[in-house]
This record gives structure tokens, C-alpha cells and sequence, in this order.
């Protein structure tokens, strides 16, 4: 892709006052330390989010005043008195349930059961319920430290409720109240108290590269992380929009580990959306921009849609490297397979570069082929031309095809230079405007010389000032 930004406005004079900004090497993947993890569970609607976003200072997870919005278990990064752990936001748990909240439930199971530490929220404005005593039974059983947090105590009247929590039988409840931050200070001192200096699991796995999920409501991008992973990490469902949160998962894949991000599917405009989608829409554009690669999954079995291209659109204008999946092949037969072509020659004019890959997630076939196909877009993104070697290309293939006149001059492309990798970006100073057109035939010329599949590549112009503006 050709950013269309010509800096008509840049002004020099000769190569000596020409400076380019090196930006070379940022976005690093950072290292990655194993953190312990406190899991934050409970029933539905109790605050889990609201507390999470507390704690973090921060609105991460998405919150409603609606029960079940949270289906996955999503973990953040926080920190308080110097000391960084993870929080797990989890769905609400359940003893008995059916359907999709069985599938949410059992991701608050698995929460609990890696976790290094528990807080076990309860609506202090309710009371002890069934569902939390089927809670307290099941957390008994696990050697794991558990914090009981009376969520909700707002005023001093719910206070003297709250102390009837005492009979779950796990000690003092912590009292606070998430959505105004009573207590939490104390709370936060009992959680680095409970957990362990160094995490039951995890490894400190340096630098991995950061990969996002992204496609329309129910294209497959939960089953794919899934079979990824070789387990359950994303809740699957046949309801469309089950993911709402970003979900992050390390997974290895080809010797290597890689950090996955499961995102929400995106139905409409960001403008139009509203409650919860409004939310997981921002979240999801974060997850992407934090990313390196995106993989964008497309539904092969019916026509490309608006939705698919709009997203499609949405990683282009983030400049991140790109891996088309066209996921449940096992559904695509000949002649389907025929107008799809048809539709990607038509509709995907815009990522000609993107790499492509035919799988199913359902079924596994072909999802080892997005390894490598991931390694080569993130090695375009990385790469880096040096300026005597681009200049030299350059100037033979100018002296082959000039550009075309404009205003009866021809425009001269004097000097031209890589100014940052990820993606990479080139400037070209030149003694006038250059066609879009010509920009676009640099561009595919660049690509046939140095490569760059499934990276974007953008090209901006600074035009030389004329003498007598100068004076």
C-alpha cells in the first residue's frame, strides 16, 4: 500500500540539510517475564469487570449493566507498590449451567485452577446465594489462596450486611466497592500478600511476536486460536459475537512462541456501534495496533461481505503486516472456489500483498501453513534497504520509465531513502509532484526488487522548494 501523503509543504534546499528520522527498531517485541496470576471469579454480575478495570486504573474490561458480557478469560497486566502480576477477568461461574454459559463457565474453572491466587467476588447488596456456597465448595478443594471480596458496599448500612459473609467460612470479606474505588487500596495489599514471588506456571519466554485474530462476527477466529493451542482457550459458540474482550494467548508454534490475540468481531462502524460492541470495538482496534502481524479470517464458503473489507481496510490504515486466512474450506467446493477468486481479484484490490491461506479451523486442515506464512510478512515489515543500494535501483529504473510530465515539466526524483521499518516507509525528494499513479508503479517495482510480501509498503514525497520561494 502507497500512503497517499505528499509533504508538498517540505522544504529543502541540498542533501545536506536533508534529515530523515531513523526509525528503525521500534516496536520491539519486549521481553516477556512470567507474572503470577490472580484469577478474579464469581457469579454473574457481581462486578468481576468493574473490579478488574479498578484495579488495573484503567477501563479495560468491557463492563455492562447486564449479566454475562464477559465469556473468556482475559488476562492484564498490573501493578501496585512496585510489584507487577497478572489479573484474570473471567465470565460468570455457575455450577448448573447449559449452552454457552457451560463453555463460559468452564473458562472460570480453568481460571481457577492456574491461577496463583483467587478473589471470589460476591454482590455484598444480595448476600451469600447458592451459586456462591457451589463456589466456596469448589474453591475448598484446591490448595490455591482465596480472597473473599464483598463488592458493592457502598455506604456503611450495606457494610453491616456484608458481615454476614462470614458463613462461607473463608475468613474476613474484604469490603469494597469497585465501581468507586472503596477499598480497594487494602484489598490490593491482601492480593501481593497472597501471591507467590514466581508463578505456579508460565516461562519466561523472551520477545514473542505479537499476532492478532481478527475477521467479522462468527468467521472462526476463537476455533482457530483453539486448535492453535491444543486446548480450549477461547469460548466457542455457534452465537455470533460469543468473543467481547480481547483475549491474549502464548502459544508455540514452529519452535518459536507466539502471543495471540483473540479480538471481538466486528460488525459495524465504530460511530454506529453502541453499549458493549461500542467497547470491544476500541478494544479491538488496541489489540491490533499493539500487534505485529494480524491474521484476518474470511468465511470462503459465502460471498465476501462489506464487514470483511472494512476490516480489512482497518489493518491496512494500521500499517501492521498481513496474512489473509480464508477459513472453512472444508465447506468451499468448485464452484465456489471459482467465484472466490473472481471476488478476491475484484474486491481485494487494495492487499494484493497480503499473503493467503486456505484452512479450516474446524477441522485443522492447513492451519501449520500460517507459521511460515506469518514468518514472511513479519520478515517484509522488518526489512530494511540500505540507501546506496535503493538509490542505485532507483535511478535505473527512473532512467527506464521516467515519470510523466505535469504542469509541461518533468518532476526529478533526486535522492530517495528508507526512513523506518514496521512498515517500511520510503521518501523520495523530488523537484515536483509525482502522479499517484507512478507512486503506485515505484511501489510494485520496489516489491518485485526487494520483496516485501504481506507487508504494507508506504511511500510519501517531499518536494523541493522553487528558488524564488526561497528568496
Amino acid at each position: 500500500m502507497i500512503e497517499d501523503v505528499l509533504e508538498g509543504d517540505g522544504i529543502w534546499t541540498d542533501e545536506t540539510d536533508w534529515e530523515i528520522a531513523d526509525l528503525e527498531g521500534e516496536g520491539e517485541g519486549e521481553e516477556h517475564l512470567a507474572m503470577p496470576t490472580v484469577a478474579v471469579v464469581g457469579r454473574p454480575n457481581v462486578g468481576k469487570s468493574t473490579l478488574v478495570n479498578r484495579i488495573l486504573g484503567r477501563r479495560e474490561a468491557v463492563v455492562e449493566d447486564v449479566p454475562g458480557v464477559t465469556r473468556d478469560r482475559i488476562s492484564y497486566e498490573a501493578s501496585w507498590a512496585g510489584r507487577r502480576f497478572l489479573v484474570q477477568d473471567t465470565g460468570g461461574w455457575e455450577p448448573d449451567a447449559k449452552g454457552l454459559q457451560q463453555h463460559v463457565a468452564r473458562q472460570a474453572e480453568v481460571a481457577m485452577e492456574t491461577a496463583d491466587a483467587i478473589l471470589l467476588v460476591v454482590d455484598a447488596t444480595v448476600g451469600a446465594t447458592a451459586t456462591d456456597e457451589a463456589a466456596v465448595r469448589k474453591l475448598r478443594r484446591s490448595k490455591i489462596p482465596v480472597i473473599l471480596v464483598a463488592n458493592k458496599v457502598d455506604d456503611q448500612k450495606v457494610e453491616i450486611e456484608a458481615a454476614t459473609l462470614w458463613s462461607l467460612g473463608l475468613g474476613e470479606p474484604r469490603m469494597v466497592s469497585a465501581a468507586h474505588g472503596r477499598g480497594t487500596g487494602d484489598l490490593l495489599d491482601d492480593v501481593l500478600a497472597a501471591l507467590p514471588e514466581t508463578p505456579r506456571e508460565g516461562t519466561g519466554v523472551a520477545g514473542p511476536r505479537r499476532v492478532a485474530l481478527v475477521g467479522k462476527p462468527n468467521v472462526g477466529k476463537s476455533s482457530l486460536l483453539n486448535k492453535l493451542a491444543g486446548d480450549e482457550r477461547s469460548v466457542v459458540h455457534d452465537v455470533a459475537g460469543t468473543t467481547v474482550d480481547p483475549v491474549d494467548s502464548l502459544v508455540e508454534l514452529g519452535g518459536k512462541v507466539w502471543k495471540f490475540v483473540d479480538t471481538a468481531g466486528l460488525r459495524r462502524k465504530v460511530s454506529n456501534a453502541t453499549g458493549t460492541e461500542f467497547y470491544a470495538s476500541l478494544r479491538t482496534k488496541s489489540a491490533l495496533e499493539a500487534s505485529e502481524v494480524a491474521i484476518m479470517l474470511i468465511d470462503a464458503s459465502v460471498p465476501i461481505t462489506e464487514q470483511d473489507l472494512r476490516v480489512i481496510s482497518l489493518v491496512a490504515d494500521s500499517g501492521r503486516a498481513l496474512v489473509l486466512a480464508f477459513n472453512k474450506w472444508d465447506l468451499v467446493d468448485e464452484d465456489r472456489r471459482y467465484m472466490l477468486e473472481r471476488e478476491i481479484d475484484r474486491d481485494l484490490v487494495r492487499v494484493p500483498w497480503a499473503q493467503r491461506v486456505n484452512i479450516s479451523a474446524h477441522t485443522g486442515r492447513a492451519v501449520a501453513k500460517l507459521v511460515p506464512q506469518m514468518e514472511t510478512a513479519l520478515e517484509s515489515w522488518d526489512k530494511r534497504i540500505s540507501t546506496g543500494r535503493l538509490n542505485t535501483w532507483l535511478k535505473e529504473v527512473i532512467a527506464a520509465t521516467p515519470p510523466p510530465m505535469r504542469g509541461g515539466r518533468q518532476p526529478r526524483v533526486m535522492f530517495a531513502t528508507q526512513a523506518s521499518t514496521r512498515p517500511p516507509t520510503f521518501v523520495l525528494f523530488t523537484t515536483g509532484f509525482l502522479e499517484a499513479g507512478y507512486r503506485r508503479f515505484l511501489e510494485r517495482r520496489l516489491r518485485e526488487e526487494f520483496g516485501f510480501d504481506g507487508s504494507p509498503v508506504r511511500i510519501s514525497v517531499r518536494v523541493r522548494e522553487k528558488k524564488e520561494r526561497r528568496k
